[in-house]
């Protein structure tokens, strides 16, 4: 078992010199466009995570207390608002990041 996971190992370390690539032409461009796709799934997993804490939090404080919906209603919009209104900030950023590409 050991020796056919040494094997194994090797030939995935040699044949990676075969797809290598010289790393000096990556430029701006690589950059920019790597920028972007962290940017954008950082923003999307921070905002629907956000949102979903945001409405389990309601849903568990209406579970406890039905009377007081009317007091949560209003204040659960304005923070799903902008938790969504930050990831729309990043969505615009990421948009006009594009042009540089």
């Amino acid at each position: 078992m050991k020796k056919t996971a040494l094997v194994s190992l090797a030939m995935l370390l040699a044949s990676s010199q075969a797809f290598a690539q010289d790393a000096g032409h990556m430029g701006d461009k690589g950059l920019y466009a790597l920028g972007l796709g962290i940017m954008l799934g950082l923003g999307a997993f921070g905002a629907t995570m956000g949102q979903g804490r945001v409405g389990s939090s309601a849903m568990e404080g209406l579970a406890r207390n039905p009377q007081a919906r009317d007091s949560m209603f209003v204040p659960m919009i304005l923070g799903l608002a902008l938790i969504e209104s930050l990831f729309i900030l990043t969505w615009l950023m990421a948009f006009f990041m594009n042009g540089k590409i």
